[in-house]
C-alpha cells in the first residue's frame, strides 16, 4: 500500500518540484512526473536509512517527498547539463 502512496504522492510532488527549482526547466511534464515519483522513492529510501518510518506502512509526506524530488532533479540537471536538445 506504501508504494501506491507513494506513486501518487510523486505525482504531486513532481510538480511541485518544478515550480520550486531555479533555472530553465526543458524536460516535459511526463519527465517532472517520472521524477517527482522517483524523488518520493528516494525519500522513502533515506528516511528509512536514517529510521525516519519505522513500520511498513510509513512513508514519506509531501514535504519529504519534495526534498527528495528536489534531489533527483539536481542529479537530472548535473547530469544532463552538456547535452543539447
Amino acid at each position: 500500500m506504501h508504494i501506491i502512496a507513494m506513486l501518487i504522492i510523486g505525482l504531486i510532488v513532481g510538480a511541485l518540484a518544478k515550480l520550486i527549482s531555479p533555472g530553465p526547466n526543458s524536460h516535459s511534464i511526463v519527465m517532472t512526473i517520472v521524477l517527482g515519483i522517483l524523488g518520493s522513492f528516494v525519500a522513502g529510501f533515506i528516511g528509512r536509512a536514517m529510521g525516519m518510518y519505522r513500520t511498513p506502512g510509513d512513508g514519506p509526506g509531501i514535504i519529504m517527498s519534495t526534498i527528495g524530488a528536489l534531489i533527483v532533479l539536481a542529479v537530472y540537471h548535473f547530469a544532463t547539463r552538456g547535452r543539447t536538445a
